[in-house]
């Protein structure tokens, strides 16, 4: 009896670490036709202001951010830099360099990604999937990431981003970017 409650247990939990659940489960044409349409072309230019929280695994706020950011493009190429500031004093950098190629897909790089990041855009949303690799203070560990930004009809973005090891969720990120002075 045990061995049975067990085994439907554990099919339970890998049923619930499958991408069809829940978050994962979320695909860009699920926002096919949904507006305002979201070019990182345009609503990831300028200077921005992202507010954001992190949470641990437990669902307990782990950090607390602001961060300025500062996006720029040339035709089809981009940079966006941004300078993290975290309640804890600490601060952090990162420039990402990205490359739109067909029909709203685009690639992402930065120092701490590992290879390449994965982007395309669809209807008023965005979804970046990398890996990450944190930096020795954080443990050093490498997580894979999926970034998903939601654009508003003011022009604010609500980021939400799953960061996993082993396919399990560590860490989940909740953010808006909104242009600076708005």
């Amino acid at each position: 009896m045990k061995f049975l409650l067990v085994a439907i247990i554990l099919v339970l939990l890998l049923a619930l670490l499958r991408p069809g659940f829940g978050f994962r489960s979320q695909r860009p044409q699920h926002y096919a036709g949904t507006g305002p349409d979201f070019d990182i072309r345009t609503h990831l230019s300028g200077e921005m202001i992202s507010e954001g929280m992190i949470y641990g695994p437990m669902g307990r706020v782990v950090s607390r951010f602001v961060a300025t950011m500062n996006g720029a493009w040339d035709g089809n190429t981009g940079t966006l830099s941004e300078d993290f500031s975290y309640a804890s004093s600490g601060t952090q950098q990162r420039k990402w360099f990205l490359t739109m190629g067909e029909n709203g897909a685009f690639t992402a790089t930065a120092d701490d990604i590992i290879g390449t990041g994965e982007g395309q855009q669809s209807g008023a949303t965005v979804r970046l999937t990398y890996r990450i690799r944190l930096p020795e203070s954080a443990g050093g560990h490498v997580l894979d990431v999926t970034d998903w930004m939601y654009l508003m009809e003011n022009g604010t973005i609500m980021n939400r981003s799953e960061m996993r090891k082993f396919g399990i969720k560590v860490a989940e990120l909740v953010a808006t970017i909104r242009p600076k002075g708005t």
